[in-house]
């Protein structure tokens, strides 16, 4: 099909521009290539559509962005994890280590049984269930392999176990550490964790 010329003259958005009156065949919005230029640039109607075409043009651009954004900040939450994940694991290991350094030659907290070296560190309240005292030292104890494995740490010959060799008002103490946890949302940051983690460091000096 044959395209036809036609004057020069804005319609539509750029009706109130009058355009050149030329004859052409290429035209937008009914103005030849010379005066659409000079319509966008210089009218409102005309800024009005640059402005829309501009924004519109934008949007993937910024989606693009907000992705990559989006993307970074989650790599960078998954990387502080690892880290933290890393670091709990650390400070446990230092933690048990001094404990069952500390307990050698005593008997199994929770049922008396003499001292071995398969001794391992048992929690009274259980880390994974109170974790604001998981490493606080009076909640671990050196302890045998069948009350901490196959006796879901032997709770009851635990309380037993502490209150004959420190006395209730200790066992009270703990009991209070675990009750306020329950009432406060914990979690365990960077800083508190690499300062428990150079407290066992000493405490493992000082019984090496």
């Amino acid at each position: 099909m044959k395209v036809k010329s036609k004057i020069c003259k804005g319609i539509n958005k750029a009706i109130s521009y009058k355009g050149c009156g030329k004859e052409t065949f290429n035209r937008k919005l009914g103005l030849c290539m010379k005066c659409y230029p000079d319509f966008i640039m210089n009218t409102e109607p005309g800024k009005l559509i640059l402005e829309k075409a501009m924004l519109k043009a934008s949007k993937p651009r910024l989606q693009e962005e907000k992705n990559k954004r989006e993307l970074a900040e989650a790599e960078k939450f998954k990387k502080d994890r690892q880290k933290l994940t890393y670091l709990l694991v650390n400070v446990k290991n230092l933690c048990h280590e001094y404990i069952k350094k500390r307990d050698i030659g005593l008997s199994c907290i929770s049922c008396g049984v003499p001292y071995n070296t398969n001794f391992q560190a048992g929690h009274f309240y259980k880390s994974e269930l109170y974790s604001n005292i998981r490493f606080n030292e009076n909640n671990i104890h050196g302890q045998c392999e069948k009350c901490n494995l196959y006796k879901e740490g032997n709770e009851s010959g635990y309380r037993a176990g502490l209150i004959q060799r420190y006395g209730i008002e200790y066992v009270n103490s703990i009991d209070l550490l675990a009750s306020s946890y329950k009432k406060n949302n914990f979690h365990w940051d960077r800083e508190q964790l690499e300062e428990i983690r150079k407290y066992y460091k000493q405490k493992l000096k000082s019984v090496i």
